[in-house]
């Protein structure tokens, strides 16, 4: 049995800009350090892994957000590096949020865009994706009931 989903990892290659990106969203840095070593190796099939980790929590406490920098190896670009909304694998991470407009104004003052448009649905939400660290998607929800 799932006892919780405790984290979502994202891989990046500016650690500095990603926690800022997420600090701006209203995320608490909950701590960092370097890790590796051969264990470190064997979870990862990988030889020589040296990663930065930084965990990300909502104000909340639920949520988490992992952010890791690769030192060794090197990043394995994938094409295209800015996927669309409509590439398999994982698509976008959701956060509520409680004012959108203000959200939006503090994330464009550090150069975010919008990927489509802000919509509403119906009464209940008013909804938007926006591109974050190393080019995922970062959906926006606010409810307005």
């Amino acid at each position: 049995m799932i006892k919780r989903m405790d984290h979502v990892s994202v891989i990046v290659d500016d650690l500095p800009s990603a926690i800022e990106f997420f600090t701006t969203l209203g995320m608490e840095l909950e701590g960092s350090m370097p890790v590796e070593g051969k264990l470190v190796d064997q979870l990862n099939g990988l030889e020589g892994v040296k990663v930065d980790i930084t965990m990300m929590r909502t104000p909340d406490g639920n949520g988490k957000v992992e952010l890791t920098k690769f030192r060794s190896p090197d990043l394995v670009d994938v094409k295209p590096a800015i996927a669309p909304p409509n590439t398999i694998g994982l698509r976008q991470i959701m956060f509520a949020v409680d004012d959108l407009d203000d959200t939006l104004a503090r994330l464009r003052a550090h150069g975010t865009e919008l990927i489509g448009e802000l919509v509403q649905y119906e009464n209940m939400y008013k909804l938007c994706y926006v591109r974050g660290p190393a080019g995922i998607i970062i959906a926006l929800a606010e409810e307005l009931f």
